[in-house]
Parts: structure tokens; sequence; C-alpha cells
């Protein structure tokens, strides 16, 4: 049996964790040992009697810095060198948490993350630790935690043996590059809307390509950039069959 997946968050609130990540999927698949969380306080490795784990800006301006030196110690005491785990770090600044990189982060042995506060992290720490940074969007957080939770949720669904059906992953929003078609249960009539009368045909041919226009549709609609880029592949694709 292969090791599970070991995530360890840096931060100063480890009490934020598991927090959500203990419940529904997250949290039956930590329970069955799908997955290992430590929260590590950075706080732990301050040196001097006050616990001291930030400072002033160098050149001035609002606000306070975490220090390298504590969070170095933090880091080189929850991943030494031979942790083959990648080290990100949650920040505005960061490449966009996107489901490929989701995809990317699951097929890992884990991830060791740091969760920032205040404003923000040393840069000489992120450059000499080697710290990935990660985006959950264009907004501002107080914290980290909140990302890393909202990365981690992401991630844990995918590891084999935590969704019951592994099909359901492989059919959602931005797994094929266009949003998530609409979904409809029992009852047929409700406040007077129907399900689609294709979805009731059994024809399964007509379902999907009626489930592939509506994924189109709502992607044009909703996420231009998104239909952008599909639309080129798609384009990109027929000019390699062409020429094949």
């Amino acid at each position: 049996m292969s090791a599970p997946f070991h995530a360890s968050v840096l931060t100063l609130y480890p009490d934020m964790f598991p927090g959500p990540l203990g419940h529904a999927l997250a949290g039956r698949a930590l329970q069955k040992g799908i997955w290992r969380l430590d929260a590590v306080n950075i706080r732990d490795f301050a040196t001097d009697r006050h616990r001291t784990v930030d400072d002033t800006p160098a050149g001035g301006g609002p606000g306070m810095v975490l220090k390298p030196d504590v969070l170095a110690r933090a880091i080189d005491a929850t991943s030494p060198p031979d942790d083959a785990r990648p080290r990100l770090l949650m920040s505005p600044r960061g490449e966009p948490l996107t489901q490929a990189l989701v995809r990317e982060f699951a097929s890992q042995p884990g991830l060791v993350i740091v969760c920032g506060r205040f404003e923000g992290v040393d840069e000489r720490v992120i450059e000499g630790r080697c710290l990935r940074e990660v985006s959950i969007g264009d907004f501002i957080l107080s914290g980290g935690e909140p990302a890393a939770l909202c990365l981690l949720d992401a991630v844990v669904r995918l590891l084999p043996g935590v969704m019951g059906k592994q099909e359901s992953g492989e059919h959602e929003s931005f797994e094929t590059g266009l949003l998530e078609h609409p979904h409809y249960t029992r009852p047929r009539e409700w406040e007077g809307r129907s399900i689609p009368d294709v979805l009731l045909s059994g024809n399964h041919v007509e379902i999907e390509r009626w489930r592939q226009q509506q994924a189109e549709r709502l992607t044009r609609k909703r996420r231009p950039d998104l239909w952008e880029a599909w639309w080129q592949r798609q384009q990109a694709g027929q000019e390699d069959d062409a020429q094949g």
C-alpha cells in the first residue's frame, strides 16, 4: 500500500486546521488514512522571549512582514532536504490555481504549504526555500489559511479512493476546458419548470450532444477567456487532423 498523501501547513493559526477539511469527503478520507495533515505553528520557531515572528518593512510603509529566519526554521524542520513534496506559498501574486495545477499537486506525495500573514513574507525566504507562489483568485484575504483550505479541498478529492466514482472528477467544470453543463433530477416538474425532454429520452448520443452544447453556451456567455482558449485548441486540433 502506498504512503498517504501528506500535507503540512505552516501557519500562525494551527487551530484553523483541519477545519472544514475534517468533514465530508476530505474528512472521511482523513479518517481512512488516505491523506495526512499536519498544522505547524510558525511561532514555535521564534527564539526571543516574546516569540516574535514579524518586523517592520524595510524601506518603510504600513504593516508587518514575516521574518525570514523564523519562517526558514519552520520550513526546514517540516521539510528537510530529502522531502520530495513541493513547497507552496499562498499568495495573491502567485500563479492562478487551475484544475490542471490541482491535478499536478494531487499526483505528488504531498504538499508543504506556507500561509502568509500581515503584509507578506520576506522575499529572501521565498527565494532561499524555493517557495512556489499560488493564488486562488484576484482578491485579498486576511491570511493564507482560507486559501490553503481551498487548495487542499480541491486536491484531496482527486486522490484515489476519495470519490465514490472517479468519473465524477472527470466530468466537471474546467476538466475539458469548458464550464460544466446544467444538472437536473426528480421531480420532473417543479414550480412550472421541466427537465429538458432530451435528458429523459434515453438517447445517450443526443444527451451527450446536448450536454456539450450547453457547456459551450455557458462558457461562451460566462467565461469568454476560457471559451477563447478552448476554441483555439479546437481549431488547432482540426488543423492537425487535416495535415495528418
